[in-house]
């Protein structure tokens, strides 16, 4: 990663912030994206000269380009994009759900993983080539009690992987899903809180820490993986942990 630019949504925590730091301790430079401005500084104040920190809202189109642009005009180019920023709540029965706060899942989860991509894609093709990594879940694949929301944007979220892919790779562009399973991060709390679904009740010492999701994303990054583009990456698989060097 050495003299690379990254770009990470949701960085100001979980495996978003420890991917910056992966990232960083790669060789790579980091722009960092979330709503929280705060937590985004303390994170680029730790990470020195290889950290930016950009205010966005994902589900703003515009903000998300102005970012790209922030970046490239800090970095002088674009490398890797990670579409990590995520939100789960409302948790609960469809029926029983404010609509509008159902929606903003959408907003966030599905339409800011294609802003995301979309702002990426004129940089990128410019340049010849690049790394596009989104986030996915098991519940892309598998309805959940209670994650309607959830399971609905992740899982158009895969499908905008998918076509990524088919649109793109002839033209240079890595398009890849990671699929990190349960981690020990403030989204596991919330899902705790909610005491709804199976999940909800699994101990947490079962969730893997949000280091191994980001060094999976970095991972993902090099010709090791090149075989997995296309492919969501799931770290449930035991062959795949074996290759990342995760114990």
């Amino acid at each position: 990663m050495q003299g690379k630019t990254v770009l990470i949504t949701g960085a100001s925590r979980g495996i978003g912030a420890a991917a910056a730091r992966a990232f960083a301790g790669a060789g790579a430079r980091v722009a960092l994206l979330a709503r929280s401005a705060e937590a985004l500084s303390d994170i680029a104040k730790e990470l020195g000269e290889a950290g930016l920190a950009i205010p966005c809202d994902v589900s703003r189109y515009w903000e998300v380009e102005a970012a790209v642009e922030a970046c490239v005009k800090e970095f002088g180019r674009l490398d890797v994009m990670v579409n990590n920023a995520g939100a789960i709540e409302p948790i609960g029965a469809m029926g029983g759900l404010d609509p509008e706060a159902w929606g903003k899942v959408i907003d966030i989860n599905l339409k800011g993983v294609f802003n995301g991509m979309r702002a990426a894609l004129p940089v990128m093709l410019e340049q010849g080539g690049g790394t596009i990594i989104t986030v996915s879940s098991g519940a892309a694949h598998n309805a959940v009690e209670g994650w309607s929301a959830y399971c609905a944007s992740k899982a158009g979220a895969a499908m905008l992987t998918r076509s990524l892919d088919l649109e793109y790779r002839g033209r240079g562009i890595r398009a890849m899903g990671l699929s990190p399973g349960t981690v020990a991060t403030q989204m596991q709390r919330e899902i705790k809180a909610s005491g709804i679904n199976a999940v909800s009740r699994l101990d947490w010492s079962v969730h893997i820490p949000p280091e191994w999701p980001a060094r999976a994303l970095v991972w993902m990054c090099s010709d090791k993986a090149q075989d997995q583009v296309g492919q969501e990456v799931s770290l449930r698989d035991e062959e795949i942990r074996r290759r990342i060097g995760l114990r």
